[in-house]
């Protein structure tokens, strides 16, 4: 049986209100952010971004090592690991000569095509700059949004991009219902349905199975 998602989507908008995802002060901050965030909390995202952002542009990046970037994000974890993707992407973003709107125009599967085969960008990741950087119709499904599901007592596609096209089926291809919608999960996801749940006052507990293993 296919998920109520428009039914969970209003039920988890009215417990949470509107989300205003992505934080972050600027599109270029976004996309660093999705990058940060890979194994990590949002919270050491924050401290890695207050240390990163006076030198956060792609021009500075660019001229900037990996070995010179890794301890600005050093809070985000794995920042060795991270820096290396960092100067993949901006190799990349120069192709588009460092311009968000250049990106703008182009078509979302052309993108998600090239961000995917950038290093360290994955499916998560790509669709994330995708959404809340570029402003195109797509979801993103994460750790959260599985958990979620799966407990509610759906059998979700393993493979990412089944997921989200089921997901996708229910919706019009509308950037800010997918934008709520992927926020909302993910305070759920803290709120109630935590590694270990708070099932008490959870707004979706009369549809979900609780499968908690």
């Amino acid at each position: 049986m296919t998920p109520p998602y428009p039914l969970i989507y209003h039920r988890l908008l009215d417990a949470y209100g509107p989300q205003h995802w992505w934080p972050a002060e600027s599109r270029f901050e976004m996309m660093m952010g999705a990058i940060l965030v890979q194994n990590t909390n949002w919270l050491n995202v924050e401290k890695a971004l207050h240390t990163f952002r006076p030198k956060m542009t792609p021009e500075v990046i660019d001229q900037m090592t990996a070995e010179e970037l890794a301890p600005l994000i050093k809070s985000s974890g794995f920042y060795n690991l991270k820096a290396k993707r960092i100067k993949a992407f901006i190799d990349w973003f120069q192709t588009y000569h460092f311009s968000i709107d250049l990106l703008k125009k182009q078509k979302k599967n052309r993108l998600r095509s090239e961000l995917i085969e950038v290093y360290g960008i994955g499916r998560e990741t790509a669709d994330s700059i995708l959404l809340y950087a570029l402003e195109k119709p797509v979801f993103v499904v994460d750790a959260y949004t599985r958990r979620i599901f799966e407990r509610m007592g759906y059998d979700m596609p393993k493979a990412y991009d089944l997921f989200q096209q089921e997901v996708e089926q229910s919706f019009t291809d509308d950037v800010s219902t997918y934008n709520e919608f992927h926020a909302l999960l993910v305070e759920h996801a803290k709120r109630h349905c935590r590694a270990k749940p708070l099932c008490s006052g959870c707004p979706l507990s009369d549809i979900c199975q609780q499968r908690i293993s």
